[in-house]
């Protein structure tokens, strides 16, 4: 009798206590974690300057380097950036300075980063002004996107959106199209909001397009693949200067801003290379090039070397569809001769589909396309993003 009413006593008091337990639990549960703090816009950050910490996320815009002057391209270092919640904004009253301490520099900062310009990305740090305006310094996180931060840096930038995702916003006039629809839609596209650099803005501009990924003091010369010193561009034996892979004397549209400085086809080549290339068309066989292992050449075309057949031939389209004939300039296009003199064509069509097939775009190339849309002309080659647009075009 007492062990009966020992065990209704323990079966009283255990009842209670397990309640308890399932309480705490649901709480536990219904309850945000203290330590998962929401992300706030750049607006919300600028006007919450209280020397607390805070979590923003917004668009990289660029490189603040007085209290009103943020830099948008040839950047100066890698300590500073500026965030502001549209990709597109100039305004820096509505821009948020944020310090880059040496942690992050490497993957954040834009001299070393030129790619990370309008993307989006997510920084923890203290609210307190940067350069006498609105800022956030010392930051405990940064990462790309706008997903919760971690509190450690992140590798290098993605070198070009997927075509699932922000591409997708870039080119939404374009989806679903074909052939001259495609073409037509691609071309305005491509023609909007463009910033034309000058010819001697080119040489800076290719010492960042096109550089070295294993030497930053260096750039990857187009048809040799040498990689060779950005200090020795210029005329000289043992320089690299700017090859227009579009010849600029087809169409005779020289070097005025335009087709002629375009960084979409100007890339860095040995001065003696260059001008054994000259204005050929693209084609082909030949005997090798000299200074160029792997190129080909005859009196009328040249062959690139494998690794940047694709490459070439997806300038080459890009061309046709920027350059219609309504800017001033003649409409460039592409045809299937090799004996094009000044006219506005340029061949093989037929080798060209080829080499777009056989080598598609790769990680030097995306990376190249993405700088060009974020720091310089702010437009981008739709082949290098959707490579089987060509076939949809051009055949």
């Amino acid at each position: 009798m007492i062990a009966q009413t020992r065990h209704r006593r323990r079966a009283a008091l255990t009842v209670p206590a397990l309640l308890a337990v399932l309480a705490l639990v649901v709480t536990f549960i219904r309850t945000p974690a203290a330590t998962a703090a929401a992300s706030m816009t750049v607006a919300q950050a600028i006007a919450s300057q209280t020397g607390g910490t805070g979590t923003v996320t917004g668009y990289v815009v660029g490189e603040p380097t007085a209290t009103s002057t943020v830099r948008t391209s040839s950047f100066t270092g890698d300590t500073a950036l500026a965030l502001a919640d549209s990709s597109t904004q100039t305004s820096t009253g509505s821009m948020l300075y944020v310090q880059i301490t040496s942690a992050y520099r490497s993957s954040f900062g834009l001299l070393t980063n030129p790619g990370r310009m309008r993307t989006q990305i997510t920084v923890t740090g203290t609210l307190t002004a940067y350069f006498s305006h609105a800022g956030l310094k010392s930051p405990t996180s940064m990462t790309a996107g706008g997903s919760s931060p971690t509190t450690s840096p992140t590798s290098g930038p993605t070198a070009t959106p997927t075509s699932s995702s922000s591409t997708d916003t870039y080119y939404a006039n374009a989806i679903g199209k074909s052939g001259d629809s495609l073409k037509n839609a691609l071309h305005t596209i491509i023609s909007t909001g463009v910033t034309k650099l000058s010819y001697d803005g080119v040489w800076n501009a290719l010492k960042v397009t096109d550089q070295d990924p294993s030497n930053s003091s260096n750039v990857i010369l187009l048809y040799s693949g040498i990689s060779r010193s950005k200090t020795l561009n210029g005329g000289d034996s043992g320089d690299w200067n700017r090859e227009h892979v579009y010849a600029k004397s087809h169409g005779d549209f020289g070097t005025t801003a335009g087709p002629g400085t375009d960084l979409h086809h100007l890339r860095p080549e040995d001065v003696a290379v260059n001008a054994l290339r000259d204005n050929k068309d693209f084609d082909t066989g030949g005997s090798a090039a000299t200074g160029a292992p792997g190129n080909y050449t005859d009196s009328d075309s040249w062959e690139p070397r494998n690794a940047v057949k694709g490459d070439v031939a997806r300038m080459i389209f890009y061309m046709a569809v920027r350059y219609e004939g309504d800017d001033g300039f003649a409409d460039l296009e592409v045809n299937n001769s090799v004996s094009n003199g000044s006219n506005p064509y340029i061949g093989k069509l037929s080798v060209l589909l080829t080499w777009n097939a056989q080598d598609p775009p790769d990680s030097f190339e995306k990376n190249r396309n993405q700088v060009i849309y974020a720091s310089y002309q702010h437009n981008r080659n739709p082949f290098i993003d959707h490579p089987e647009w060509v076939s949809s075009i051009f055949g």
